[in-house]
């Protein structure tokens, strides 16, 4: 499953980033890594940017970005 498709007030894993190697580097260094913790707080009312809770922190992404991390809903 995609970030992307992350309903609001969901929680997952981040299993892997993917895309170009330039990007993937870039959402690492923001903390999308392998095993972080992420919820999704918001969705713009045309659905993107999206905000996204991780490690104390929320970051915004745009729905391209997100749908490069591939993730592991949990409970």
């Amino acid at each position: 499953m995609k970030l992307s498709q992350l309903g609001r007030g969901d929680a997952a894993v981040v299993r892997r980033v993917g895309g170009e190697p330039s990007i993937a580097v870039r959402l690492m260094e923001l903390g999308l890594i392998p095993g972080a913790s992420v919820r999704l707080v918001r969705i713009a009312p045309l659905g993107d940017p999206m905000v996204v809770a991780l490690r104390g922190t929320e970051l915004s992404l745009r729905g391209a970005e997100a749908a490069l991390v591939e993730i592991e809903r949990t409970p």
